[in-house]
């Protein structure tokens, strides 16, 4: 439904007056071709319906910005980094009370606006296994040659490790699974169980650089069927098994563990479970390397009106909840385990979010092909302003490396990091 002229106008002079206490040093260009904001501007927004407007006044402020990009009623002009900097900052400018108090004087004139069908829909109980098998399915089975566009060559989707600063991506990933499995001190013959195992470029990694033995477990068909394939293609079959499993549904007995970019769906409330999972699979003496998406600070101004984390939830990873890094601590040391050795690599996540996104615009044409346009704008506005996050602290990745202790609280780990940095 259109937004009726009256209602038009007094939105437009709402947006006005709000920009201008804010002095944002943002270009916004309007619908009508009105502009506000200095014409030098690094960054700013087009807004080219009226509805869009609606939607923003509406909150919370992030659900509402998103949608109305994948709607393709605002336009991103500039950096979206620049954008999301500036606006963090006037955020400090203006009280929550005060924005609250700005908005709620717009909200009686949203109109009903047609919302996307994009959004997850899931039924039963949070984080039982059929709900995150749903969940886990809305994120990863949009389609294998969609992340083929933008992934490396191995497809690892997780963050890469850039130690020289000026790596190009299949370098830096291949890098980041080195620095990985150095970590577990994982030597030929050991059997390894990676937790969300992908598209199987860990595990083949692994196998074929380290001699390993490799069980992969994700819920994903579409990643099991591809990672399969793979490993047949490679000759690493023998040696390489995926299996389409839930965490919950592990039994076994492994020398090492790895978990890259998995425990993010697991939710608070099944921590406890997935670490008690670990430890009973695992030999004593043994290596898990947790790896994971953690929650940093966040500006008090950016209270939930402006960071809910609605857009994500909704349309990125349904159910997916990022954690303190000591929560993940606290439910590994009541597990059983042993924190050996903590890094926070945020910047080095910050840099692989750029390469994804810069990849996604230069083969644009090619995934609105394979999914639409609103589902490729839903993947790039996650992605990029994911790179503020991580690049501004408020999201970090930390691998945590954990050990079951043997008898006498026997575990081997060399006296030193060298290892992990030798040629």
């Amino acid at each position: 439904m259109p937004v009726p002229v009256l209602a038009r106008d007094r939105l437009k002079a709402e947006l006005l007056a709000f920009l201008e206490a804010l002095e944002l040093p943002l270009g916004v260009r309007l619908w009508d071709g009105t502009r506000t904001g200095p014409p030098d501007a690094k960054a700013g927004v087009w807004i080219r319906e009226p509805a869009a407007l609606a939607r923003l006044f509406q909150g919370p402020l992030d659900l509402a910005l998103g949608e109305a990009f994948v709607a393709g009623e605002i336009e991103i002009e500039g950096s979206i980094e620049d954008l999301l900097a500036e606006l963090e900052r006037a955020a400090g400018r203006l009280s929550p009370r005060a924005l609250l108090a700005r908005m709620a004087r717009a909200r009686g004139l949203r109109r009903e606006i047609r919302r996307l069908d994009l959004s997850a829909r899931l039924r039963g109980r949070r984080h039982s296994p059929a709900r995150d098998r749903a969940a886990i399915r809305h994120h990863y089975d949009v389609g294998n040659a969609f992340f083929r566009l933008w992934l490396d060559r191995r497809m690892i989707y997780s963050c890469a490790y850039f130690p020289e600063g000026d790596e190009d991506l299949d370098t830096a990933q291949a890098k980041k699974l080195e620095h990985t499995l150095k970590k577990l001190l994982l030597h030929p013959g050991d059997h390894l169980l990676d937790i969300g195992s992908g598209w199987g470029g860990l595990a083949l990694f692994a196998a074929e650089h380290f001699g390993a033995r490799v069980t992969g477990v994700t819920v994903s068909e579409a990643q099991v069927a591809y990672a399969r394939a793979w490993a047949e293609a490679e000759g690493l079959s023998h040696q390489v098994s995926f299996l389409p499993f839930d965490y919950r549904e592990v039994r076994g007995t492994f020398d090492k563990m790895v978990s890259v970019g998995m425990a993010e769906h697991v939710g608070a409330e099944n921590l406890p479970l997935y670490f008690r999972r670990a430890w009973e699979n695992l030999k004593p003496g043994g290596l898990f390397l947790h790896y994971v998406i953690t929650r940093g600070p966040v500006p008090p101004a950016f209270g939930r009106e402006l960071a809910s984390g609605e857009f994500l939830r909704r349309y990125v990873f349904p159910d997916g909840e990022i954690l303190p890094l000591w929560q993940h601590l606290q439910a590994a040391e009541q597990a059983g385990f042993e924190v050996r050795d903590v890094e926070d690599l945020r910047e080095h996540y910050a840099k692989t979010l750029r390469h994804w996104v810069r990849r996604l615009e230069e083969r644009w044409q090619e995934a609105v092909g394979l999914v639409g346009e609103a589902r490729a704008r839903v993947w790039w506005l996650y992605m990029g302003v994911s790179a503020y996050q991580f690049a501004a602290g408020h999201l970090a990745i930390h691998q945590v490396l954990l050990a079951k202790p043997g008898g006498g609280g026997r575990v081997y780990l060399p006296p030193s990091r060298a290892h992990l940095y030798a040629g």
